[in-house]
């Protein structure tokens, strides 16, 4: 039997309304390129690691993941342009660990980071080193906090800015241990780092990116690192808990986050594809000459660290009553 073209034509339409009607999640994915987020300017550390799992995704996924920089306010602009992105899978962010930050902070950010996304991903960490310029005796955490005891007021530390996961592990060590210690903040690591050496803060809590080649070279000495577990970069130098403060964190991280409502099935296959690509003996590689520890975790698990996280950094911003530069 011949369809009549009138009707023909009017059962195409709505067959093609009803597969643009089914979920996203129902169709193939992705479909079309998909916009990775990132809220700081290129070149940098969260920049730097996008753009890699960018290309792993684009290999992995046959479409392009391509880097949007929407840079401003400390990551909230991209953030809030993130937020506000339809929630099919097509627009992910990779926030950097400010986004834990910034919600105490600041005294209003334009979007809520407990409800405007989903978590797909903690994908990569970096710790922080706790340095000092050879010409401070101390050769241990323990023997520091002794130091700058015995010496009150002629103590500071530096870090790559106020608000830094850095400056946050320095509060948290000078909090805890109620010492007189004075934080200058430095633009950027390279900077904050370089002071130490010429010991004009003779005290660092710095990233391993930064401080590595002054290790190395010996213009500065490691006392510890916040990780859990030693580092393979700095297989020597203990960690806060071996030294006996295992409350002082200050690991920072970028991690994968979708607009909330973003299909389950999506954030699964985004969720298994990163943790694929962070698995590629290349990327592992290249992610430890940057001074990066892959994680690759569930998406309740980084959660449940961001929820964790706002409310630890919120205690030591009060505290120090720190404000954003």
């Amino acid at each position: 039997m011949t369809i009549p073209r009138r009707l023909f034509l009017r059962l195409a339409t709505a067959a093609a309304a009803a597969l643009a009607a089914l979920p996203v999640s129902a169709q193939t994915y992705p479909a079309r390129s998909v916009r990775v987020i990132v809220a700081f300017a290129p070149g940098g550390v969260t920049d730097t690691f996008a753009r890699l799992m960018a290309q792993k995704l684009s290999e992995r996924l046959g479409r392009q993941f391509y880097v949007d920089n929407i840079t401003g306010a400390s990551g909230n602009l991209g953030t809030a342009q993130a937020a506000r992105a339809a929630p099919d899978g097509y627009t992910l962010l990779f926030p950097f660990s400010s986004y834990v930050v910034n919600p105490t902070l600041f005294s209003r950010i334009p979007y809520d980071p407990y409800k405007d996304f989903d978590p797909v991903t903690l994908a990569v960490t970096s710790t922080t080193v706790v340095t000092v310029n050879p010409s401070v005796p101390a050769r241990t955490i323990g023997d520091l906090a002794a130091e700058i005891k015995s010496h009150p007021g002629k103590y500071s530390f530096s870090s790559a800015g106020a608000g830094t996961q850095a400056h946050l592990a320095g509060e948290q060590f000078r909090q805890l241990l109620n010492l007189d210690l004075v934080h200058v903040p430095y633009n950027g690591g390279g900077p904050a780092i370089a002071a130490v050496v010429a010991g004009h803060t003779p005290i660092g809590f710095s990233s391993p990116a930064a401080s590595l080649p002054h290790i190395k070279e010996g213009t500065v000495r490691a006392l510890a690192i916040t990780r859990e577990a030693r580092s393979p970069l700095l297989k020597d130098v203990p960690t806060m808990a071996e030294a006996g403060y295992p409350e002082i964190k200050g690991d920072s991280w970028v991690g994968v986050l979708a607009p909330v409502g973003t299909p389950k099935d999506i954030i699964s296959s985004l969720n298994r594809e990163i943790i694929a690509a962070l698995a590629q003996p290349d990327m592992q590689e290249r992610l430890a000459t940057l001074g990066y520890d892959l994680v690759g975790s569930t998406p309740e698990a980084f959660n449940t660290r961001i929820r964790s996280e706002i409310d630890t950094w919120a205690k030591v911003i009060r505290a120090a009553n720190i404000k954003p530069e």
